[in-house]
């Protein structure tokens, strides 16, 4: 395993890892792309009621230490799930219920393929596990698109982002825009562009096969970014008992844009 080169601390402290609530059932909330942990504010007050909820940051995130981030160390989501094991393994926790947003739902499906008795059930929120279309797989991008948005970071990451956030949010939900806008703002570009690289090349279908512990897909009704079709795909190819649940809305970030809907179905799915 290779995890964090961490000089002092350990990788709790270096991945800023909080703990809110104190039942004795710990469910884990992983952000994806672009965010940090802030992007779950309005379901921790809720699930902390219930659980041992804890949060953290990956390591490309403007709040921890830039040296911690390897270019490419991390060009393979296998690196983020290392070090998701050591963070669970610090915190002394297993059987965890773990929630991960759009990257973090693949880095999940790693990790409990390579640790399964610390997962009791995966929740994958707009997740993929992979982004390019071929003759048997839509994935939602061609390549040509994917190549103009790894330009675009590159050349004019602003601009970027301002194009970007509407889309993947949804134009409707502006608060929630203006918040994944924001936290976007904040990385740095050349860090933004390798982690862009590192997920919408990815090719991790061949994973959902050996993942065992059970799952839940939760997908957005219309998501530019993850089609509903992919949703469907990882039901079929998880190799644990798997579910879909579609929300009744649009956008990559329902727990920004349509929190409360998001929480109704993870009342129905924690049995809360």
């Amino acid at each position: 395993m290779d995890v964090l080169n961490l000089h002092e601390g350990g990788i709790v402290e270096a991945l800023n890892a909080r703990i809110y609530g104190n039942a004795t059932q710990t469910l884990v909330l992983s952000h994806g792309y672009g965010t940090d942990q802030t992007v779950w504010h309005f379901l921790v007050p809720f699930l902390a009621c219930y659980f041992r909820v804890v949060v953290y940051d990956l390591v490309f995130t403007p709040n921890v230490n830039p040296d911690l981030y390897d270019p490419k160390k991390y060009t393979k989501l296998e690196s983020y799930a290392d070090d998701l094991v050591s963070l669970l393994d610090e915190l002394n926790v297993n059987k965890t219920i773990y929630v991960g947003h759009s990257m973090s739902a693949m880095i999940g499906c790693i990790a409990a393929t390579r640790r399964p008795e610390l997962f009791e059930h995966l929740i994958l929120l707009s997740g993929s596990p992979r982004y390019l279309n071929t003759k048997r797989y839509f994935g939602g991008f061609e390549r040509s698109e994917l190549k103009t948005i790894l330009m675009q970071i590159n050349q004019n990451f602003s601009g970027w982002v301002q194009d970007f956030a509407p889309k993947a949010v949804g134009v409707s939900y502006k608060d929630a825009v203006t918040e994944f806008e924001n936290s976007l703002k904040r990385m740095r570009p050349q860090i933004a562009l390798s982690v862009a690289k590192t997920v919408f090349l990815s090719d991790l279908r061949h994973i959902l096969p050996c993942v065992q512990v059970p799952s839940t897909i939760i997908q957005s009704k219309k998501d530019i970014i993850v089609p509903n079709p992919v949703a469907f795909y990882m039901k079929r190819r998880l190799g644990g008992h798997a579910k879909v649940e579609i929300l009744d809305t649009e956008g990559h970030f329902p727990q920004l844009s349509v929190p409360s809907l998001l929480i109704n179905v993870l009342r129905k799915i924690l049995d809360i």
